[in-house]
């Protein structure tokens, strides 16, 4: 008995000894690739201690990449020897312990799709009215002038406020972004005033050439119609009564007279050249032959020192442009002597 027990302990203190010169052996070998992966991928637990002293060393159950001394063990994915790997255990760095992106690495909450409105600022409002349609005052009549002065009122101010004047008004207003309601309030006064002067006497009485316009045909009252006064040496659109517009115009020379009486507007030619005279005769509007109103660059440049060949000559430009606009075929022109 004690024989075998000797040898029984013999042979363990062996095994004992081999297995450590077996530990001794492999610890130098590092420094290769492979033996770098091997050290580092993860092993059984148990791989890594003394087998008990009951166990029999030889006969301990392994499995592949369970020796670290064997150079064809696969290393483990995000070892040293697979440096790129993403590691996929639970509990790596970045994850809790479900494999879930930790609250520093959560995507953050995603915007929201409706942009949150600006604030606006507040919506003026138009205050009291100081004048409005209907009303007929020396008021009205400023008012008219000075919204012909900036080219908002392109009409003879008559001092009462119809739908010309509110559209007038309603242009303006929208213009300066002012509420627009077609009634004259104190900021709609004070910017029209701002932007223009004192209306003189000649523009309240619509003089606003040199001449001073006679009493209207009474074939001008109704309808529509040119009223051409030589008298005056002025001309004035008149509709149902009511003078529109009032321009300086000149006449033929005694040679060549511009004839008189009640004719209407036979046609209209926006850029017309005399075959006559080779002539340009812009805005024509033709009564009588080949007479017929229309601008005259040298009347414009030299007054009533010229004459026509019998048109009725209009040298303000913008007056005719309008005028052409509102004429039509079939209108009234009454050439007189008031």
């Amino acid at each position: 008995m004690k024989i075998a027990r000797r040898l029984v302990l013999t042979a363990l203190v062996c095994a004992l000894l081999a297995l450590a010169a077996h530990g001794a052996g492999w610890t130098p070998q590092l420094g290769s690739d492979d033996d770098a992966a091997a050290s580092t991928s993860p092993r059984d637990p148990s791989s890594s201690q003394a087998a008990p002293d009951d166990a029999d060393p030889d006969t301990s159950p392994t499995t592949p990449g369970d020796d670290p001394a064997d150079p064809t063990a696969p290393a483990a994915p995000g070892g040293a020897g697979d440096p790129a790997g993403p590691s996929e255990e639970p509990g790596a760095p970045g994850t809790d312990e479900g494999g879930t992106p930790s609250p520093s690495q959560a995507p953050s909450q995603a915007p929201s799709e409706e942009p949150s409105e600006e604030p606006r600022a507040p919506e003026l409002q138009p205050g009291p009215a100081l004048m409005g349609p209907g009303d007929d005052s020396d008021e009205v009549r400023e008012l008219q002038a000075r919204l012909r002065q900036i080219d908002w009122f392109q009409q003879d101010v008559t001092g009462t406020y119809g739908d010309v004047t509110r559209a007038a008004v309603e242009g303006f207003q929208a213009k300066r972004e002012i509420p627009v309601t077609g009634e004259v309030d104190q900021r709609t006064m004070d910017r029209l005033l701002a932007m223009t002067t004192e209306p003189t006497a000649a523009e309240l009485a619509n003089q606003l050439g040199a001449n001073v316009p006679g009493a209207l045909d009474p074939r001008c009252t109704t309808g529509r119609a040119l009223c051409v006064d030589k008298s005056s040496r002025t001309l004035r659109w008149v509709v149902d009564g009511q003078v529109l517009k009032t321009v300086d115009v000149r006449f033929g020379s005694d040679e060549l007279p511009t004839r008189e009486g009640a004719f209407s507007v036979a046609f209209k030619n926006r850029d017309h050249v005399s075959s006559l005279y080779d002539t340009p005769m812009p805005f024509a509007m033709f009564f009588s032959g080949g007479q017929a109103v229309h601008y005259s660059p040298d009347f414009a440049a030299t007054g009533y020192n010229g004459a026509s060949h019998g048109c009725v000559n209009v040298r303000d430009l913008g007056a005719i442009t309008w005028l052409f606009d509102q004429v039509q075929v079939g209108d009234k022109v009454v050439v007189y002597w008031s």
